[in-house]
């Protein structure tokens, strides 16, 4: 027995415990390990002199500042008038006000973001946290200067392909078929960073063709910031019929794997949701036509009953189904079915345009992959436009005119990530205004995926996913290509702008 423990023997165990605790505190090395003590939060950010799209989507607003708190929107407002509010008057008990309304809308402490910081140098109290382990609303806010820039909210594309790169590159029966899918994961990785890099801060994944269930691990990862990229809304596998889809034009005694998931009958595709479901999928993706053989024109592929199977299955647990569609017939049968949206499009009548308008099913035209596509066969701009391209034109025109809901898609992967912006170009190329492109690519987009109550918007309470840009996207949409500063989740993702300042 050591001459410690004799010692310990003879006192109570009171006092032992006093006496090992006096000599862990004395004895160097041998002090007990702190707590592990919370993560910080991100820092508040206050952006200042910005313009910035008002709620209505319609103008940008001079001089404005926006005070981020918990990865919200805090409060909007006039510049100056944010941080630190006036001692007295409307405008401090304005400002504060609104921190407390905030707060009760989303639980974030706003309110004590409202209220005066500490003075600058002040030593802090031996008893008081450090500032780091202060809450957000606590600290003083990171201010980041954007005078003369235009703040919008991130944005978002509806159709995206994170597990697929550019065609010419690879065509894409080698990459379901020939490339490795920790590869495949890999690529997916930087197409995520090139995105968000895009201002780009949410996606609805729609299809890994082949790739499995990637896509959720992806979007799980980005949610545990272990890698950068925009939030993904995940579809997994998608589900296709017996007899269609690829890869396609093999010796038909082998069994070739396909870039989707393979369901026949009611019962069969239910069940396949379910699997998808069970496995992460936030939204269900169906194929109502395709061709069944190469160089044959699509034609749909599942009944109307397959489809409404799929549609009843998903909303049991809470999701929405997307159909890719080009036929009429194909889209019209998903629409009864009762689909969130249809993709592509391009074969759409009148009739099934209105039917989706009736329905408030929304239209992702896709049309930045069919321009795409035409190039790699070989088309330059400024030639005669090829059928393909004209067909996909001609459709997207006749959706316009029956003004159905369109919400950006652009299919990203069949073209480079990060050129996202492209399908906002031809958008308003092809008919729509700067504004109605935006907003399809915000408000819309965002009520689509079913967050319409928190994405889309700069406005109090919402998510912060902001982007700033030179120049007035509401006028010349290519000022989309080159964002300055993006925010997603109230983290400043990329600054390419002055440095922040305190």
């Amino acid at each position: 027995m050591t001459a410690l423990s004799r010692a310990l023997a003879r006192v109570g165990t009171a006092a032992a415990i006093g006496a090992i605790a006096w000599i862990a505190a004395a004895w160097p090395g041998m002090a007990a390990p702190a707590a592990p003590q919370p993560a910080p939060g991100p820092p508040a950010l206050l952006l200042t002199g910005a313009r910035v799209l008002d709620e209505t989507g319609e103008r940008l607003a001079a001089g404005r500042d926006v005070l981020v708190v918990d990865g919200r929107i805090a409060a909007v407002g006039p510049a100056g008038t944010l941080w630190p509010p006036p001692a007295a008057g409307a405008a401090g008990a304005a400002a504060r006000a609104a921190g407390a309304r905030v707060a009760a809308a989303t639980g974030a402490r706003v309110a004590a973001a409202t209220g005066a910081p500490a003075a600058a140098g002040a030593p802090a109290a031996a008893s008081a946290p450090a500032a780091a382990d202060a809450p957000a609303a606590a600290r003083e806010p990171v201010r980041v200067d954007l005078a003369g820039l235009a703040l919008l909210p991130g944005l978002i594309d509806c159709h995206t392909h994170l597990l697929l790169h550019p065609y010419d590159e690879t065509p894409w029966n080698d990459q379901v078929l020939k490339e490795p899918l920790e590869l495949r994961t890999i690529r997916a990785v930087t197409a995520a960073r090139a995105t968000l890099e895009a201002g780009f801060t949410t996606i609805r994944e729609l299809g890994t063709e082949g790739a499995g269930f990637a896509d959720v691990a992806l979007r799980d990862a980005i949610a545990a910031r272990l890698v950068p990229g925009p939030r993904i809304f995940a579809s997994t596998r998608a589900i296709v019929a017996s007899g269609s889809y690829g890869p396609a034009g093999f010796d038909p005694r082998w069994e070739v794997p396909k870039g989707a998931q393979v369901a026949d009958g009611a019962d069969g595709v239910r069940r396949a949701v379910r699997e998808q479901i069970a496995a992460g999928a936030d939204w269900v993706k169906v194929y109502a036509d395709y061709s069944r053989r190469p160089g044959a024109p699509s034609t749909p592929t599942f009944s109307t009953a397959e489809l409404a199977a799929a549609v009843d299955e998903a909303r049991s647990a809470g999701l929405r189904v997307a159909a890719h569609a080009h036929t009429a017939e194909g889209a019209r049968r998903a629409v009864l079915a009762g689909v969130a949206t249809i993709e592509h499009g391009t074969g759409l009548t009148a009739e099934v345009l209105e039917l989706m308008r009736r329905r408030g099913v929304a239209l992702c035209p896709t049309l930045a992959a069919a321009e795409a596509v035409t190039r790699y066969a070989g088309w330059r701009p400024g030639e005669p436009e090829p059928p393909r391209l004209r067909e996909a034109r001609l459709a997207f025109a006749r959706a316009l005119a029956a003004k159905v809901v369109i919400a950006s898609g652009s299919d990203a992967g069949v073209f480079a990530h990060g050129d996202n912006a492209r399908e906002l170009e031809l958008l308003v190329a092809w008919g729509m205004t700067p504004r109605e492109a935006l907003r399809a690519a915000t408000a819309t987009a965002a009520s689509v995926l079913g967050r319409g109550h928190d994405l889309g918007r700069i406005a109090p309470g919402y998510v912060a996913d902001l982007v700033a840009f030179q120049g007035d996207p509401l006028a010349d949409v290519a000022a989309l290509r080159h964002p300055l500063l993006v925010i997603k989740d109230g983290l400043i993702a990329v600054d390419r702008h002055a440095a922040p300042t305190r």
